[in-house]
Parts: structure tokens; sequence; C-alpha cells
């Protein structure tokens, strides 16, 4: 019995630390290849919408209010420690919605999903979304996850 703990205890610890190895890297690391057009330009699309510019649509002293940086910005519910190159003017960046990519980064990695997911790929759903867009937001008008999730598609060509 005793030894059955001892295992358990590893395996929390082990999972734990694992768990805490993923660091932000920013989405300029992402732009690295999901730039291109044959991959579905994912960064381009980001770029050019809503996502990318929502530090911008904070004025004055929101700019600097945790409550209101947390959804506007991917730095805003990362602990500092876990992050390389993220800034908070990047706004809602691509690891907001698919967790820290350090481990999952290289091609090696990406080119499978199982892998990518183990090293910390997150697939988005409608849960990850309502992390932000709920009724704790002061502007918040309902959330659509169906209708609205159409509005960021930025499917990889390449896995289908």
């Amino acid at each position: 019995m005793r030894t059955l703990l001892i295992i358990c205890l590893m395996m929390f610890i082990g999972s734990s630390v694992s768990a805490q190895e993923f660091e932000y890297i920013g989405a300029k690391k992402c732009k690295i290849c999901h730039n291109k057009p044959a991959k579905g330009a994912q960064y381009k699309v980001w770029l050019n919408n809503k996502h990318a510019k929502a530090m911008e649509s904070l004025k004055g002293a929101e700019k600097n209010d945790p409550k209101c940086i947390k959804c506007h910005s991917t730095v805003g519910h990362v602990d500092a420690k876990l992050v390389l190159t993220l800034t908070k003017e990047e706004g809602v960046s691509c690891e907001s919605c698919h967790g820290p990519g350090s481990k999952y980064k290289p091609n090696s990695i990406m080119k499978s999903r199982e892998k990518s997911m183990a090293k910390g790929l997150i697939l988005p759903t409608e849960k990850v979304c309502k992390k932000c867009h709920n009724e704790e937001s002061p502007h918040y008008k309902g959330f659509n996850y169906e209708e609205y999730v159409k509005m960021i598609a930025h499917d990889n060509p390449l896995t289908k």
C-alpha cells in the first residue's frame, strides 16, 4: 500500500512539473510556419481579426487593469515565469487558444497531432472561448460559439 502511495505521489509531482515546462513564445514564432498560404496562412487570419487587436479596444486605465488584460491579451492569464517573448500588445494571440507553444513548435512535433497535443497543443473548444467570452465581461452581449468560431476559422488545408 505504501509503495502504491509513493508511486501515485511521484506521478502527481511528475505531471505537475511537466505541465510547468510549457512556455509561451508569442505569435511571431508561430508565424514562421503558419504564414504560408499553402498551409492556410493562419497568422494572417489572426492578424486581421479582433483577437490581434484586442488591446487596442481598451481605453485609458483599462490598458493596465489586470481584470481587462486577462482577456484582452494572452499575457493576462499567464504566469510571468512561463513567458519567453510574449507581450500584452500582441493581444489575444495563438497561445491564448492553443496553449503555450515552446514544446510543440518544432516541425517534427507539429507534423503529428498526437505528439503536438502531448507537448501542450490545445484544440480549442467552446469552453476555451468562454474563459473570456462570458458574463464577467462588462461588454458581454451573449456568445454564440457556432457563429463566432467561423469568424476566426484558420484551418490548415494539409490536415484535412
